[in-house]
């Protein structure tokens, strides 16, 4: 939300760990590439990857458990 500081440091820190493990780490050909990739990783990160933000849960559990 527009001037909530919370809402800014949740966005920055997710743009910072997808850079870091996604952007700089691989070269794309071509835009097809970077496409699947991409969803690769957006799989991967919302349904294998553990956050300590949420319990050392994956966002799907999270999500799961709690809504």
């Amino acid at each position: 939300m527009k001037g909530c500081s919370y809402d800014n440091a949740v966005t920055k820190s997710t743009f910072k760990i997808f850079k870091t493990e996604f952007v700089y780490n691989y070269h794309f050909e071509c835009l097809e590439q970077l496409e699947i990739m991409l969803a690769d990783y957006v799989k991967w990160f919302n349904n294998i990857r553990i956050h300590g933000s949420l319990g050392y849960l994956t966002p799907r559990e999270y999500k799961s458990h709690n809504h």
